[in-house]
């Protein structure tokens, strides 16, 4: 599975990217605008810290001027993914970014049907929000384990990427279902090392080495 990590604050990706373990980035203009610096600049510099995909969110809701953004968008760097809302506006982008080669992640779903259509549209990306369905009573990520299901039936080569996951369970339960990607929160990141067990046996091993009096250097 590939870990993204769902943020645009360039010093803690650049900490975690650190780890070896970060595949790519995912923003949106709520998560930039956090950080008080221009919109394009705040994604030239994550895309100049990870190899991998960068989500950049379009801020229209009319397929033309999408494109005309989304465009804008791809010439950062080549490892720029147009984020398009679910939509049939956003599915009309999506299809013409497939057309000329551009990586698109398609956001906000909340259905297999969506994310059907997202991939006949030819998206890259697709992003189930499992902790926002689970808010609303439902089984967030009984629908990764759909989704993956009908792409598989029908082999489309569109990633799911779990997203809204707020917790190590999440993960878990993610790439149980088969999910390509996770996007998390840099804490979830963090989290996922966590293990009161681990703890307790590095803090052994340290005590009976330390009585050892002994040295590896």
């Amino acid at each position: 599975m590939q870990f993204f990590i769902d943020s645009a604050d360039v010093d803690l990706i650049a900490e975690l990217a650190e780890t070896g373990l970060v595949d790519g980035v995912t923003t949106n203009p709520t998560l930039i605008a956090k950080q008080g610096r221009p919109f394009l600049e705040a994604i030239a510099a994550i895309c100049a810290l990870v190899e991998g995909p960068v989500s950049a969110e379009v801020a229209a809701t009319e397929a033309a001027q999408m494109l005309a953004e989304g465009a804008r968008l791809a010439q950062i760097a080549p490892n720029v993914v147009v984020k398009l809302p679910l939509t049939f506006e956003g599915l009309k982008a999506t299809r013409a970014f497939a057309e000329q080669g551009i990586m698109t992640n398609v956001t906000l779903c909340f259905s297999a049907t969506q994310a059907l259509l997202a991939a006949k549209a030819g998206a890259t990306f697709v992003s189930p929000f499992v902790g926002r369905l689970d808010d609303h009573g439902a089984e967030g990520t009984e629908l990764l384990s759909d989704i993956r299901t009908i792409f598989d039936q029908y082999e489309f080569d569109t990633e799911i990427l779990a997203a809204s996951l707020r917790h190590p369970a999440h993960v878990k339960a993610a790439a149980l279902a088969g999910a390509d990607a996770a996007t998390l929160p840099p804490p979830v990141f963090r989290d996922l090392v966590k293990h009161p067990l681990t703890d307790r046996g590095l803090d052994q091993f340290l005590s009976d080495w330390a009585k050892s009096g002994q040295t590896i250097l």
